[in-house]
């Protein structure tokens, strides 16, 4: 129970990094933070070994721009394995159909995103490290490999199935779902 536990609360805090930070804070700024707590949930981001907040914001602005078009950098016109995560695997197809990281110059200006740019895999091994120091072998898989197992599917299980699954109660002109009711319940 303990190990998952840590399982849990470690997929917490990088889902959180990567929900609350990479996606509404610094991809869509639907809010403001104040800098201290932008930085730390945008450092928890990374623990979600999903790379760092310049490239995964420029990637998602990149997707609302071009969204379920062949620019789109996930889109599931190419079917829903490539909308999942074989998109990731297309290595340099993101600069070949979009362009560069300048759809996220507010973030490349910031020296914090810069060296987050840099050291994003640092954290993830510092993390396995300290995990290995406190709790052997056990806590390594259970709080790196379980947890990032948890963390990405969830993440692209969200990217392919709001383009694939649900309801459509707008016309947006995109392939985008609606897979929860008006009061946060998942549709029927």
């Amino acid at each position: 129970m303990e190990l998952l536990g840590l399982a849990v609360g470690l997929s917490f805090i990088a889902g959180t990094g990567i929900t609350l930070s990479y996606h509404r804070n610094l991809s869509h700024r639907s809010f403001t933070l104040p800098k201290w707590l932008e930085y730390l949930f945008a450092l928890c981001g990374t623990l979600a070994f999903q790379g760092d907040p310049i490239e995964w914001a420029s990637n998602h602005r990149y997707h609302h721009q071009y969204s379920d078009t062949d620019r789109d950098p996930h889109t599931p016109r190419h079917g829903f394995w490539y909308s999942y995560f074989l998109w990731i695997f297309d290595t340099g197809s993101i600069l070949q159909k979009c362009g560069g990281e300048e759809n996220a110059a507010d973030l490349v200006r910031q020296p914090f995103y810069r060296f987050l740019q840099r050291t994003w895999i640092l954290n993830n091994l510092a993390l396995s490290i300290i995990l290995y120091l406190f709790g052997g072998f056990s806590f390594l898989v259970w709080g790196m490999g379980v947890r990032n197992v948890l963390v990405l599917h969830s993440t692209f299980l969200m990217t392919a199935a709001s383009h694939i699954w649900g309801t459509r109660p707008w016309k947006t002109g995109d392939l985008s779902t609606n897979n929860c009711n008006t009061r946060g319940e998942l549709a029927q």
